[in-house]
């Protein structure tokens, strides 16, 4: 392991390893050990029972964060007719079909989230290759691919946050900056454990949600009692 430098063990020295602390006692030290000159992310990953093998345990869906994530979105929308003129009037960055999946395939990629009405999945569907590894291909459960292209926009510039497990059972999802105000923080992380605790599939065994952490971009991981969070 790469030895760690001066700013990391100074933060991590203000944490006990082996006390799961209270949702909003876990994020004051997290804002408090953040020691990055930018204004970083407040990241949760929570490991849950189950086995991402199984198709209906694949879990994965968006949530709105009651406070937004404090990012900027980029937007870009694959729409025709009326829907892409509605499109053209939320800011997006981009709108159109056929020429935007070539400007795509071409290496352009100045956006941070795609929106696509369901016919034109067929054309967003051959950007599966540039798309998918990033994280952005649009996706129903996401709310990404819908007819409703104004509504979607807007809960995207609001502020949500996309959840996904992964091979480990692991999710991750940002909740938030560290500049936030801590109780913000708190409620965009409970409404990111209730989209997940709904998310639990009939067939999931055992304990549910294991474990929770939340750590800055440059910071320690903060340990955080999940008791009050299980079913």
């Amino acid at each position: 392991m790469a030895k760690r430098g001066k700013k990391y063990r100074a933060s991590l020295a203000k944490v006990n390893r082996d006390t799961f602390y209270q949702l909003d006692e876990a994020i004051k030290l997290v804002q408090q050990t953040s020691y990055s000159k930018f204004d970083a992310t407040v990241d949760m990953a929570v490991n849950l029972g189950l086995d991402p093998r199984q198709a209906d345990q694949n879990i994965r869906g968006a949530v709105p964060l009651p406070n937004g994530t404090g990012k900027s979105v980029r937007i870009i929308v694959f729409a025709k007719g009326e829907k892409a003129t509605q499109a053209k009037t939320t800011g997006v960055v981009d709108v159109g079909g056929d020429e935007l999946a070539a400007k795509i395939q071409g290496g352009w990629m100045d956006f941070d989230a795609v929106i696509a009405t369901p016919d034109m999945m067929g054309v967003v569907g051959k950007l599966g290759k540039v798309l998918g590894p990033r994280g952005l291909m649009p996706n129903p459960k996401t709310g990404t691919v819908t007819m409703d292209v104004v509504k979607a926009v807007n809960e995207l510039n609001a502020g949500r946050t996309e959840f996904r497990v992964d091979k480990a059972g692991i999710i991750h999802a940002p909740v938030g900056k560290v500049s936030f105000a801590t109780d913000k923080l708190v409620e965009n992380a409970k409404a990111v454990i209730d989209a997940l605790t709904k998310a639990k599939p009939a067939t999931a065994k055992g304990t549910y949600m294991q474990k929770l952490n939340l750590s800055a971009t440059m910071g320690p991981g903060v340990k955080v009692d999940v008791t009050p969070f299980r079913l």
